[in-house]
């Protein structure tokens, strides 16, 4: 039944019950009696409310659809409406859990394409970084050194300054272009690059453990490297925003099944904190694999980032923990 004819006969429903009122037994004097007055406001009442009543009824499912509507996030796929009962609002719901998957399915493959892109121009970036300033870097420390070897004493020790200063500067360059381009994870898998990326992070204000499975199944070079710049996204936003003394990196076999990577601190959590770019680009990075991901509070406070994926991504065969 359409919504026009539901809503219809709900209404006519109401007004025919109001007739026979008329047609009964009761009567209206004039002037009205206070009697007779409380009958017809408690009966204009008790059709109002019957009418409100069926109405909410035959309106529920159009307030499911709307509820679901005004929740949707295509950064959380999977979430569909129920289709209930038939008529205009299931085939409504219908169109729109369709309308819904082939959003995911665009939005995924909108993404995939912008973060290769990113991914390549991160390594141009690097590469330039290296080839280009790094070397510059390395000619002007070089020149320095030739320069305070003949400079006068008084001049020299400036010289030395603006030495250290340069090298400093070729170390962040060369820092930079690490996290730009992981050459580790290419040249040593990701186990490697996990530990190294952890070594990274770690200094006298924050502790960084890795804990990482033997055995773990192999993944393809995309899932790796999803795992890899979450890991790294994780990392960077607890050094910066958490305050946390200590971090916990797992990378564990899940029990269904596949793979799983979490990133544990003891820092003062998200608390009520929009979620940021940062977090919306790990949840896209998920989308591009299939892969779960949860980010919330962690079982004793801090924040707790876990990524868990299955299929495809994986194989039977174990991978060495290094290469």
């Amino acid at each position: 039944m359409s919504l026009y004819w539901r809503i219809f006969l709900l209404n006519a429903a109401v007004l025919i019950v109001a007739v026979l009122l008329l047609l009964g037994p009761v009567t209206v004097s004039t002037p009205v009696l206070l009697g007779e007055a409380l009958v017809l406001i408690a009966g204009l009442a008790a059709m109002l409310i019957a009418n409100a009543v069926l109405l909410r009824i035959g309106l529920a499912p159009l307030q499911r659809l709307t509820r679901a509507m005004a929740t949707a996030d295509l950064l959380q796929p999977g979430h569909r409406t129920t289709v209930t009962g038939t008529g205009e609002i299931a085939e409504l719901t219908k169109t729109f859990n369709a309308m819904l998957g082939r959003l995911e399915a665009e939005r995924a493959a909108s993404s995939g394409r912008v973060l290769s892109a990113q991914e390549a121009e991160r390594r141009r970036i690097a590469q330039e970084l290296h080839d280009e300033v790094g070397q510059t870097l390395t000619a002007v420390l070089l020149q320095l050194k030739h320069a305070a070897d003949h400079a006068p004493v008084p001049v020299r020790e400036d010289l030395h300054q603006a030495q250290e200063t340069t090298r400093a500067s070729l170390d962040e360059i060369r820092r930079i272009a690490r996290r730009l381009r992981p050459g580790v994870l290419e040249e040593l898998g990701l186990h490697s690059a996990l530990r190294a990326l952890a070594a990274e992070f770690t200094t006298s204000r924050l502790s960084v453990s890795t804990h990482i499975t033997p055995g773990l199944p192999h993944l393809d070079p995309a899932t790796e490297l999803v795992f890899y710049r979450i890991a790294q996204e994780a990392l960077t936003n607890t050094a910066r925003h958490s305050g946390a003394r200590a971090v916990e990196l797992h990378m564990r076999a899940l029990p269904g099944g596949g793979v799983g990577l979490l990133v544990r601190d003891n820092g003062q959590g998200l608390r009520s904190a929009p979620e940021g770019a940062g977090l919306r680009g790990m949840r896209e990075r998920a989308l591009l694999i299939g892969a779960e991901l949860q980010i919330g509070a962690g079982p004793s406070g801090g924040t707790q980032v876990r990524l868990n994926v299955t299929g495809s991504t994986t194989e039977d065969h174990p991978r060495e923990s290094a290469r």
